[in-house]
């Protein structure tokens, strides 16, 4: 039985990508994720409970927010991670976030998803631009926050680690 989601998420298309709504079917490959070397910098390796926990969290923070994580399909299907604009308690502020699933990186689908996600909050919710946090370690994330016209703006240290904070740039007014 499919259970249509009763929250108002956009579903988006790229020219290779789908950007839809979380479903349960997506918990296992989340899993799979979490438990591989590629969940490094987004808290991977937690325990199952908390896998779940976080990805009924994300729906949640659409319920509450009307953005968050879109899952990521290719055109034929399959889940290949989550992009999305994210805004937790405690934060600074918004922020556009990225992760692939293994098989799946240096394809640019983050470049392309991102650029969706990033269009679809300026368009429905905000002209402010996001930031990124990113791990000082994490080159390839930073070199896709480059990429996407984000600019170093500051670094982070507390308690959480050491982060590099991107800003994103304003959407272009056309008129």
């Amino acid at each position: 039985m499919t259970y249509a989601m009763p929250l108002p998420i956009p579903v988006l298309t790229t020219e290779r990508l789908t950007l839809r709504e979380p479903r349960e079917a997506d918990f296992a490959t989340m899993l799979v994720f979490n438990d591989s070397p590629r969940s490094e910098f987004v808290g991977g390796g937690i325990d199952r409970k908390w896998v779940w926990r976080s990805h009924l969290s994300n729906i949640g923070h659409w319920a509450l927010r009307g953005y968050g994580f879109y899952s990521v399909d290719t055109k034929a299907g399959e889940f290949i991670g989550r992009v999305g604009v994210i805004y937790h308690d405690g934060w600074d502020e918004p922020e556009l976030a990225w992760h692939l699933y293994d098989g799946f990186e240096g394809k640019g689908y983050a470049y392309e998803a991102a650029l969706a996600a990033r269009a679809d909050y300026h368009a429905r919710i905000t002209p402010n631009p996001p930031i990124s946090y990113i791990d000082v370690a994490n080159t390839r994330s930073e070199t896709l926050a480059l990429r996407l016209g984000a600019t170093l703006e500051r670094t982070l240290n507390d308690d959480k680690g050491h982060d590099h904070v991107y800003r994103h740039p304003k959407p272009e007014v056309r008129g």
